[in-house]
């Protein structure tokens, strides 16, 4: 009989060490997954914990819904401004490029690792996606420009959706099973369903955003709820519908983070929290499915050289290959061969072939998971370093704002609540010097622990906390120009109702 109180107590613990070893990744600005892993493997049969699992069937149905809330979170967060410019070439990395980077590993490992073909198949469509999990948590905290970070992580929440397509096909084509048509037929049911999750995702996206705005909840902890609901709502009527729900999912989550939604940073925090939980859970338990002991000197040797080639050459190609049309600089093409990331996805779609049953399964499992952990202890840190040897640190990204919104409901207006973060050039203006839209008023600022009403010649420090009331429509105005204060301080142009 499970004992409930058990279990409870264990999965607290695992938490809590899970979140302090998160903090103790960060400072050496390594993906909190990889420890999250090895959390995992030490539970595991291998580990103290002793714990077997080896359910194939349900690591790989549990990943997938981890993989779900992660890019619902992904989407949720990212800012439509950064990527807005860099949706075609983003595109092409996670079409194009995907494309490139498969038939090269696929080359390399029936040719020169002498791995059958769907199998060599198999490991460029596992291991050439970059991870939406490891790119989000990792690239944040690099000062690069948001057309870089755009492109990645527009890439990273976009090609989740052809990979897993073509890696369930390659399984099914490794187990023995027939396909239907020829390549050309295949290649263009992935694009018809990528195509299709793309549509699918922005229609429900949009409406989301219409019945949320309209609709007045009764807590504003419903609102955050709410809001991930529809996007995980939107991955199941897409895959119902037989297209990508991984597409449709980060589609409508962008355009549910990015619209005029009450609470947006009570609704960024608590998917972020979601998102936690779900790396979190996603890889312990599948350092619970892995098994150290069990990886050969071969499985290690076959992952190192797996990685070596896709790093150095099926990457730099896929790179090439999507920007050359938009004459990207060689400096940021480098950068993002760099930065694609692997880390959750790869170990995930491992888990197909597993629970297709192929002969040699774990051993693949054994190499994907080497490829992983030893090529994320590779980029993950170096990234910083690698962006000021580039010269493209920008200092920019860490003045801007956060502005959080709240409606009043007595009248047609918006309480606005922004926090003045280091270096951000809001410091040191005169609330008189901020020009907000007509009828707009700075009517409370918090310093430290003392509110108080504000004269029109007090100065904004860092560190304070403004409550700003705004009719709701020029509420976008005033946000905008709070972001263009941030960015240039009283030099700010101000920007006419309609402007973009």
């Amino acid at each position: 009989m499970i004992d409930l109180d058990v279990i409870l107590l264990v999965g607290a613990v695992v938490l809590i060490v899970a979140i302090l070893a998160a903090r103790l990744g960060s400072g050496f600005g390594l993906p909190s997954l990889l420890l999250f892993l090895g959390l995992g493997m030490l539970l595991g049969q291998d580990g103290p914990g002793g714990l077997a699992f080896d359910d194939a069937d349900l690591a790989h149905a549990l990943g997938f819904a981890a993989l779900v809330l992660i890019l619902a979170e992904g989407g949720l967060t990212t800012k439509w401004s950064e990527i807005r410019p860099v949706v075609g070439p983003a595109l092409l990395l996670a079409t194009v490029g995907i494309v490139v980077s498969v038939a090269a590993v696929t080359a390399f490992g029936y040719y020169v690792l002498g791995l059958d073909l769907w199998v060599a198949v198999l490991l460029g469509a596992v291991i050439s996606p970059t991870d939406a999990a490891a790119v989000f948590s990792v690239l944040r905290r690099v000062p690069i420009p948001h057309r870089l970070r755009g492109m990645l992580e527009a890439e990273s929440g976009l090609n989740d959706a052809p990979t897993v397509l073509l890696v369930t096909l390659a399984s099914g084509l490794a187990a023995g099973h027939e396909a239907d048509g020829g390549p050309l037929l295949v290649g263009t049911l992935v694009v018809l369903e990528l195509v299709g999750g793309v549509v699918i995702g922005a229609v429900l996206g949009w409406l989301g955003v219409q019945i949320l705005r309209r609709v007045a909840l009764p807590s504003s902890g419903l609102y955050p709820l709410a809001t991930l609901g529809w996007a995980v709502l939107a991955y199941g009527i897409t895959s119902t519908a037989h297209a990508s729900g991984f597409a449709a999912v980060y589609v409508c989550a962008v355009l549910l983070g990015n619209a005029q939604l009450p609470h947006r940073a009570a609704m960024r925090s608590f998917v972020e929290g979601i998102g936690w939980i779900a790396q979190i859970g996603l890889f312990v338990m599948l350092g619970l499915l892995a098994t150290p002991s069990r990886v050969t000197l071969e499985a290690a040797l076959v992952g190192v050289a797996a990685g070596l080639f896709l790093t150095f050459v099926a990457r730099p190609l896929s790179v090439w290959a999507s920007l050359a049309w938009f004459k990207v600089p060689l400096r940021e093409q480098a950068f993002l061969s760099w930065a694609g990331l692997r880390g959750a996805v790869p170990i995930v779609l491992a888990t197909v072939p597993l629970a297709d049953g192929i002969e040699g399964a774990l051993f693949f499992f054994d190499v994907v998971l080497v490829f992983v952990v030893v090529f994320t202890c590779l980029q993950a840190p170096t990234l910083p370093f690698l962006a000021r040897r580039l010269g493209l640190v920008d200092e920019r990204a860490a003045r801007d704002v956060d502005v959080e919104a709240a409606p009043l409901d007595q009248i047609a207006a918006d309480l606005l609540q922004v926090r003045v973060p280091p270096r951000s050039r809001l410091a040191g203006l005169e609330v008189s010097e901020l020009r907000l839209p007509p009828n707009t008023v700075v009517s409370l600022i918090i310093r430290g622990t003392s509110p108080f009403n504000p004269a029109p010649g007090e100065r904004i420090k860092v560190g304070d906390e403004l409550l700003i009331v705004t009719p709701t429509v020029t509420r976008s105005l005033a946000e905008q120009r709070l972001h263009d204060l941030a960015q240039g301080g009283r030099l700010a142009r101000w920007r006419r109702a309609g402007a973009t």
